[in-house]
């Protein structure tokens, strides 16, 4: 009796605890074209205000000049110089005078400013973002100081960092036509050569608020917000609407074969990378678990195999990349000893085999469910988290309440799924093998 009690109490306990992770939101629009999406949540008296601009990586600049890349991570930096009513160098101390933190970040599809602060402090956050977005300081001062600046970042991070080109390498072979091909961080030349003029084009362009949505999650007041919202933000003029002319790729019907040489490592690698339909396809979430499922942990698929029981590689690892328009699959290890680069692409493609020809067995797809459970209770633990969300989701997938249902989405997937899945895309004839080997600098 106490046994068949429990269990219905787990099941109640699940359901609650999946309920009370809900996030609740209103939206509306500004006649200038701005989204809006508030969430509240007074039970800790902090908010987050974010901004969250349709351009990134893939968006050139100088009227898509291929010679003008990495204009959006450049703007990332820029537009933290200043305005016309904050002087530059003052962006952060205002931030952490009231208390406050904030950062941005930059992808291939999209660009995400936000500050977080102590509730009382929301103005402060709104009237920053409007300033950033009605007239921000682009002139040669921030233009040379935050060049600089970019540069340092892509020497630290991808130049001078052991296995740092990994992403650029992929997409410069995955892509042929579409700009995903190009860094999201840009070659430091086109940026050298851009003109101030150009700059200024780029940012009339992308940046206006019809181009961009407007979150605040937190501790306020939605009636109070959305009239500060309409204060300090409906006066901004509309932009041009944006046009897209960016090419499709034409499929991979033959493998293709590459080799990168990195002077910062000692040990290569090998990389089996397919190009695969946008984040926003049902397909890339089958991905996801198939990804999870191969080499998520030391209990996963290729972890066991190759590193656990094998002795042959020292990592490895499948990786789902979601893109909006494509995105790719890798599989990539390192060798361990004298494990040779074909050795363990055969021993990877056993795998791939395996799930193409067999359903995987019913206890691992349970265990694969349990943590997309888990990741989805997880997912809005923190307000700056809910705001991110609810600003990709608007922006990304044209689904807001995917905050909510995404989980419902890995709930549809079958072991069917995943072996469709697996032979629709990750097959030979449909790759880029990649060498990823050491270079002998004193050559």
């Amino acid at each position: 009796m106490k046994k068949w009690l429990f269990t219905p109490l787990i099941i109640l306990f699940g359901v609650v605890l999946l309920y009370a992770q809900k996030v609740e939101f209103t939206e509306f629009d500004l006649d200038n074209g701005l989204h809006v999406i508030m969430h509240q949540d007074n039970s800790a008296p902090v908010v987050t205000v974010g901004v969250m601009y349709d351009v990134g990586g893939k968006d050139l600049g100088g009227d898509n000049n291929p010679n003008r890349t990495g204009f959006a991570h450049f703007f990332e930096h820029l537009l933290f110089e200043g305005t016309e009513n904050i002087q530059r160098g003052e962006w952060f101390k205002i931030v952490s005078a009231q208390g406050g933190s904030n950062n941005a970040n930059t992808s291939p599809d999209r660009t995400y400013y936000f500050e977080t602060f102590p509730s009382n402090s929301l103005e402060t956050g709104l009237w920053m973002e409007s300033e950033r977005m009605l007239h921000p300081k682009i002139d040669s001062i921030g233009v040379e100081t935050q060049n600089e600046v970019v540069k340092e970042e892509k020497r630290m991070r991808y130049d001078n960092s052991p296995y740092g080109q990994f992403l650029f390498v992929i997409n410069e072979n995955i892509f042929e036509k579409h700009p995903y091909k190009y860094k999201n961080i840009g070659e430091m030349e086109d940026l050298d050569a851009a003109t101030l003029g150009e700059f200024n084009d780029y940012f009339k362009k992308y940046y206006a608020p019809n181009n961009a949505v407007l979150v605040i999650a937190g501790d306020i007041d939605p009636a109070n917000t959305k009239k500060l919202v309409t204060d300090y933000f409906s006066e901004i003029p509309k932009g041009k609407d944006i046009v897209r002319n960016i090419p499709s790729e034409d499929p991979i019907t033959e493998t293709r074969h590459a080799e990168f040489y990195d002077p910062n490592i000692q040990i290569p690698a090998i990389i089996a990378a397919y190009r695969t339909p946008g984040f926003t396809e049902r397909d890339s979430y089958v991905l996801n678990m198939l990804s999870t499922y191969l080499s998520d942990g030391k209990s996963s698929k290729l972890y066991k195999k190759l590193v656990d029981e094998n002795k042959q590689a020292l990592q490895v690892a499948a990786i789902n990349f979601g893109q909006r328009d494509y995105g790719f699959y890798a599989l990539l290890a390192l060798p361990l000893g004298e494990t040779s680069l074909e050795t363990l692409k055969k021993e990877m493609d056993e795998e791939l085999v395996k799930v193409q020809t067999e359903l995987i067995s019913e206890r691992d797809f349970q265990k694969l469910q349990n943590k997309y459970e888990n990741q989805f209770v997880n997912s809005n633990s923190s307000i700056q988290g809910i705001a991110d969300s609810l600003a990709t989701y608007y922006l990304l997938y044209g689904d807001v309440n995917l905050i909510n249902n995404e989980l419902e989405i890995y709930q549809s997937i079958t072991r069917e799924d995943i072996k469709r899945v697996a032979n629709k895309y990750l097959n030979p004839n449909q790759r880029v093998e990649i060498k990823y080997l050491p270079k002998n600098t004193n050559e």
